[in-house]
């Protein structure tokens, strides 16, 4: 899984998020994240195809909402989301939430079947606290690859990281840039300013030093390729270690249903 991608989420203007798919693939990345939630699956798909990189280049992701997680739900409405994204495989699917429908032994059992079935090459999992995902463990024939979860230097997320490391899970970030909070935080603008970088750049980069895969949102060209350049940036220990002493839990996605 690259360990830089494209986020979606809100992505709705159809040309505006083909045309985001197809930039950041001819950019360079090789990994795109959408959802059955974000209504946007088909131009996701669009842009894959109108770009000039092989399907099977492209670590492609997408997820179940909380109201298709019973097990014909969970069946049928990945064989959708395939036939809107135009692809015959996810490379990774997630159960989009614990919540409303979800019943870990009968999703998780769909999902086996999804593997079986070749429909997703890898079962992941989504806002998923730690007794979520040890049950999720244990549950899950295929194995849970991944647990995306918001993260960024103003959510640490240590607990979550700990667990996830001890069951060999892949931590992926959404809203790393905590929605644009980071461009207002000193200790990421001195970082920014030594390394002439953006603070974005220094925030998926400490994403990076945690073994942390980063999906940030971006439809310009111009912040899409800001994003990509944060792969050149290299912390030292004291930028790491300024930005783990960012004593803070600011939670910038948290829905009702949420389970924690």
């Amino acid at each position: 899984m690259p360990m830089l991608g494209l986020g979606t989420w809100q992505n709705t203007d159809a040309d505006e998020c083909r045309n985001a798919v197809q930039t950041a693939l001819e950019m360079g990345y090789r990994h795109i994240d959408t959802a059955q939630a974000y209504g946007n699956e088909s131009e996701v798909g669009a842009g894959i195809a109108a770009a000039d990189v092989d399907r099977d280049d492209v670590f492609l992701a997408t997820k179940v909402w909380i109201d298709e997680l019973s097990y014909d739900d969970v069946i049928e409405s990945t064989e959708v989301s395939l036939e809107k994204l135009g692809v015959d495989y996810v490379d990774l699917l997630y159960v989009h939430w614990p919540s409303r429908e979800y019943d870990a032994e009968e999703t998780l059992a769909a999902f086996d079947e999804l593997v079986d079935r070749g429909l997703t090459e890898r079962v992941g999992i989504s806002n998923f606290e730690p007794e979520q995902v040890r049950e999720a463990v244990e549950l899950s024939e295929s194995g849970i690859f991944a647990n995306q979860i918001e993260m960024h230097p103003l959510l640490q997320q240590e607990e979550l990281r700990e667990v996830c490391a001890e069951e060999d899970i892949e931590i992926v970030a959404y809203s790393p840039l905590a929605r644009g909070a980071v461009f207002d935080v000193d200790v990421l603008s001195d970082i920014a300013e030594k390394h002439d970088a953006s603070e974005a750049q220094v925030s998926l980069a400490w994403l990076r030093e945690k073994g942390v895969t980063a999906i940030p949102k971006a439809t310009s060209e111009g912040h899409i390729r800001d994003n990509w350049e944060s792969l050149a940036l290299e912390l030292d220990d004291e930028d790491v270690a300024a930005i783990d002493a960012i004593d803070v839990e600011d939670r910038r996605v948290d829905p009702g249903f949420a389970p924690w």
